[in-house]
């Protein structure tokens, strides 16, 4: 019997789940600092190390998450032909560096929840969450440096991959930090190519991981990441439209942050074209407003919903990811995996939270 996409899923984030409890202790002992760090040339102090990494890291990680980077590198690896079994002690590497992305994002935009919870730096401090969120891009590294599985030349293919996305990423942060503090005429090419940077970067970096260790020709690596950036912009921009607009009381972050921090969004580009220009300049002046009131965000969500800029989003959303499809389409044989990916992508972008 076929398994269900949302069977694979809870199944997925249960398996990754218990990868991040076998890779990373909740709390680490001298013995497992050595492997990780190699042998102190003095002493260990596991006080410090427990309570300004491993504890912000699992106060973190607890919280669950929808776990769907690693299960789309799992998807990957299968629809090329490769071991789920094999690649699975890897899905902690596109987890715990997207964990750390959201502590270092949180603090960026001076959030206050994360998952329905104060966000950790409100709970740790913002310099132990900086550290914290830091030494997340890094800890996966140690399944690489410490394996003695993958030929030589399957990790320079992922230490290429993993450098150039995560260069990516920080681009892509700066290009929304810049423009959210009322900098530049963002267009609709910029804010994707942001997007492609921003979200894109990890999901294409999971999807490309799990074509390598599967042995993927470099045409499917190539057509993977493809498909993986468009689910990345799509991904962003549902949670652009749920960030004003959520369908969910399990939405676990403030309504209207965005706007609060003046973001230039894809809904955002769109009103701006073609709202007449008073509304037009409405809506810029609320944005570029330091202090915003829950009347004034109120007011800017109502003259996006106005000019049907999220019925815009969602189709821009749709098409780019029916786009890459077709490409992805004829580099993969038939397969359950391939079956999943297709009805993976939707999911991502009609989901609710």
């Amino acid at each position: 019997m076929a398994k269900s996409l949302d069977d694979f899923l809870r199944e997925c984030a249960k398996d990754v789940d218990g990868e991040l409890g076998s890779f990373f202790p909740k709390k680490p002992d001298a013995k497992w600092l050595s492997y990780a760090l190699g042998k102190p040339d003095f002493e260990f102090d596991l006080p410090s190390t427990n309570g300004a990494i491993a504890a912000p890291v699992w106060d973190f990680l607890s919280r669950g998450g929808k776990r769907w980077r690693p299960a789309l590198m799992l998807l990957a690896c299968e629809a090329v032909g490769g071991s789920r079994k094999k690649a699975m002690p890897f899905t902690v590497i596109p987890e715990l560096v997207h964990s750390g992305t959201l502590l270092i994002d949180d603090i960026e935009d001076n959030s206050s929840l994360r998952r329905g919870k104060p966000a950790t730096h409100l709970l740790f401090g913002v310099d132990v969450a900086i550290n914290a969120g830091n030494a997340m891009y890094y800890l996966p590294l140690v399944l690489l440096f410490r394996s003695n599985s993958l030929p030589d030349k399957v990790k320079g293919r992922i230490y290429d991959l993993y450098a150039l996305e995560m260069l990516r990423l920080s681009f892509g942060q700066a290009m929304d930090i810049y423009w959210h503090r009322g900098h530049g005429n963002v267009s609709q090419k910029h804010y994707l190519q942001m997007c492609s940077f921003k979200t894109g970067s990890l999901a294409r970096f999971a999807a490309e991981l799990g074509a390598v260790l599967g042995g993927a020709s470099k045409p499917q690596i190539d057509a993977l990441g493809d498909f993986a950036t468009s689910i990345g912009v799509a991904f962003q921009i549902q949670d652009d439209i749920l960030n004003i607009k959520p369908a969910s009381v399990e939405w676990g972050k403030e309504i209207g942050d965005d706007i609060k921090e003046g973001k230039r969004t894809l809904m955002v580009i769109h009103a701006l074209k073609v709202l007449p220009d008073a509304k037009a300049k409405k809506l810029v002046s609320l944005l570029d407003l330091k202090e915003k009131s829950d009347a004034q965000v109120k007011d800017a969500i109502g003259l996006l919903e106005s000019c049907g800029a999220i019925d815009y989003s969602r189709k821009v959303a749709r098409d780019l990811v029916s786009s890459s499809w077709k490409r992805l389409d004829k580099k993969l044989r038939p397969s359950q995996a391939k079956s999943m990916l297709k009805e993976f992508a939707a999911y991502l972008i009609e989901r609710k939270i």
